[in-house]
């Protein structure tokens, strides 16, 4: 099956080696244009603004105005725009009319590539949040998180395939593994998710210190993105986007 590619700027998700996005989490506006200026030095491929950790999230107009900075500050580097509720790991809670109404105002603002959507928040919320995005023109990453346990092979599936049915343009699914075996469960997932089913590029990934294995050999199985980090990371297991770049590339070549 032909799995299309996404083109943020010019990053395409799902061509060559499996592309780095590392997040910015900074509270105030100044610790994210600070570490705006520190990951241009860095080169990662995409940024995801973690809006959830900013302390301004309240005020939708504020929330665009810092996107405009961040924008400005990252130059040509693509951005994801990510609210990550309390429900998938997140640092706030939000309604969910909040949560549509502040993905739509910053897709349309442009300032940003791609909007993250939780896609087990409710079919109808779902459905309303992925269409104003693309609407605006930007790409939906249609994401589910389990901070806790990794779910079933097929439930892996289920997810992903509901995610791709559901519209969106990337398929995130990231879990925690209570062990070595739940790491190869979402491996195993992702392969025969992008062997048989993935229209749209695939983004996996297995926490904490057992699933660092799925961050580096992503590409291996199919995942096109990872995670990495520079200073501070936003979930468990990241590691220093310089070292993950080694990795990626050393395995790239060999395949």
């Amino acid at each position: 099956m032909k799995t299309k590619t996404v083109l943020l700027r010019g990053v395409e998700i799902g061509a060559g080696r499996p592309k780095i996005i590392v997040p910015i989490v900074g509270k105030t506006e100044q610790e994210i244009l600070d570490k705006a200026a520190q990951l241009v030095q860095a080169k990662p491929d995409v940024v995801e603004w973690r809006v959830d950790y900013f302390q301004g999230v309240g005020d939708v107009q504020r929330v665009v105005d810092t996107a405009r900075q961040l924008n400005e500050a990252l130059g040509e580097i693509p951005i994801l725009f990510t609210f990550r509720t309390k429900r998938e790991g997140g640092e706030k809670e939000i309604g969910m009319e909040d949560y549509t109404a502040l993905n739509r105002a910053v897709a349309q603002s442009s300032y940003v590539d791609a909007v993250d959507v939780e896609i087990f928040s409710g079919d109808e919320v779902v459905r309303k949040n992925i269409a104003a995005i693309h609407d605006a023109g930007a790409a939906v990453v249609g994401s589910s998180h389990e901070f806790h346990r990794t779910p079933e092979h097929a439930e892996l599936i289920y997810r992903l395939r509901k995610m791709q049915d559901m519209g969106a343009d990337i398929l995130k699914v990231a879990v925690m593994p209570q062990n070595k075996a739940d790491v190869l469960t979402l491996l195993s997932a992702t392969e025969e998710m992008y062997r048989l089913y993935a229209q749209r590029p695939l983004l996996t990934m297995s926490m904490a210190s057992d699933g660092v294995i799925s961050r580096l050999c992503g590409e291996v199985f199919g995942s096109a993105a990872t995670f990495g980090m520079v200073g501070q990371g936003s979930a468990p297991g990241q590691i220093p986007a310089d070292q993950l770049e080694q990795v990626l590339e050393i395995l790239h070549r060999a395949l």
